[in-house]
């Protein structure tokens, strides 16, 4: 007999809850893996003018913010390929900013793909895109995420709840205490 047959829905809730899980804590090495293959795919498609692949960076944006680098094959290849191969240790981060911004990320490139093949907008589009390249870049070269800044400040003015990432506030009080300023442990 299956364990499946054990639940009353079949398993089904818990697969699915398994699918739409996002990481917590998130590897930022794998992370900054992700935004330098955003970085690339949003300037070959501006450079380039390949509008439907703004379809595809939206796609990923969408797979990775429902379930993380499941769905995703630009986070498969970051956490499974690329990440294990190189040399750097793991460093890792609370899993809720990134998943804002992963979500935010959604916003820009689902708003490019319908400006650019809904509407045949390319212009507006590749703005938006480029925006997202920008937030990428610093994300992928100097591990600076604009969206998890953004998580921090709306926790910070109570817009998200403090339970939402309790990890956070631990790394955010020691960021802005004098304590952390004075030991050198703040940022």
């Amino acid at each position: 007999m299956s364990r499946r047959s054990h639940a009353p829905d079949g398993g089904r809730y818990s697969l699915l809850a398994r699918l739409c899980s996002f990481p917590d804590p998130v590897n930022e090495v794998s992370a900054r893996l992700v935004a330098a293959g955003v970085v690339v795919m949003a300037v070959v498609t501006i450079i380039a003018d390949v509008p439907w692949l703004a379809a595809v960076i939206a796609y990923g944006f969408w797979a990775r913010v429902l379930t993380g680098p499941t769905l995703s094959p630009l986070g498969q290849l970051a956490t499974r390929v690329l990440t294990p191969r190189l040399p750097a240790s793991p460093k890792f981060v609370p899993g809720p900013p990134k998943r804002f911004a992963q979500g935010v990320g959604t916003v820009l490139s689902t708003t490019a793909a319908v400006l650019a093949l809904g509407f045949d907008l390319r212009g507006p589009a590749y703005v938006l895109l480029g925006l997202l390249a920008g937030a990428a870049f610093l994300e992928s070269a100097f591990a600076y995420c604009l969206g998890c800044k953004a998580f921090g400040i709306l926790m910070r003015v109570g817009l998200v709840p403090e339970d939402v990432c309790e990890s956070c506030n631990d790394i955010w009080a020691r960021r802005s205490s004098p304590v952390a300023s004075e030991t050198g442990t703040g940022r």
